[in-house]
């Protein structure tokens, strides 16, 4: 059994080796069609804005809930996920336009996390009418 030991040992480590590496990405074929790109198209309906003291690398997640009259979110509006790059990070939230009932109340809340741990979020910003608008620079305050 010792004279198979080495080649056996030699296989393990080959197959090993074979299956750590990486496959070459093979990129695909560009499609041709006849629609503009997404940067020239017309954005949707939303909430615009920058976000200011973004952390470089930092996970921002912005949502639009609908609050019911005890302070506890009700249904999400709309949602973006986006990435700190250490200046003014723009943003555009897109609008679901399901209106909310008479007795909820619209606000925006933001949270940026690094490293897996809420570093900064965003106050909660009501916001009186859903429709397209700019909501300006945000400025975002230390987590407690």
């Amino acid at each position: 059994m010792t004279r198979y030991r080495n080649p056996l040992v030699l296989a393990l480590s080959g197959l090993l080796v074979a299956c750590a590496s990486e496959q070459p990405a093979v990129p695909a074929p560009a499609a041709e069609t006849d629609t503009p790109p997404a940067s020239v198209a017309t954005p949707t309906p939303g909430l615009r804005g920058q976000l200011l003291g973004v952390a470089p690398g930092a996970d921002v997640e912005l949502a639009l809930l609908a609050i019911d009259l005890s302070g506890r979110p009700s249904a999400l509006l709309g949602q973006a996920h986006l990435r700190g790059d250490g200046q003014a990070l723009p943003f555009h939230l897109p609008l679901n336009v399901v209106p909310p009932s008479q007795t909820q109340r619209v606000e925006l809340r933001g949270r940026v996390s690094q490293a897996g741990r809420l570093v900064q979020r965003l106050p909660a910003r009501a916001i009186t009418h859903l429709h397209d608008q700019d909501l300006g620079p945000l400025h975002l305050v230390p987590a407690p």
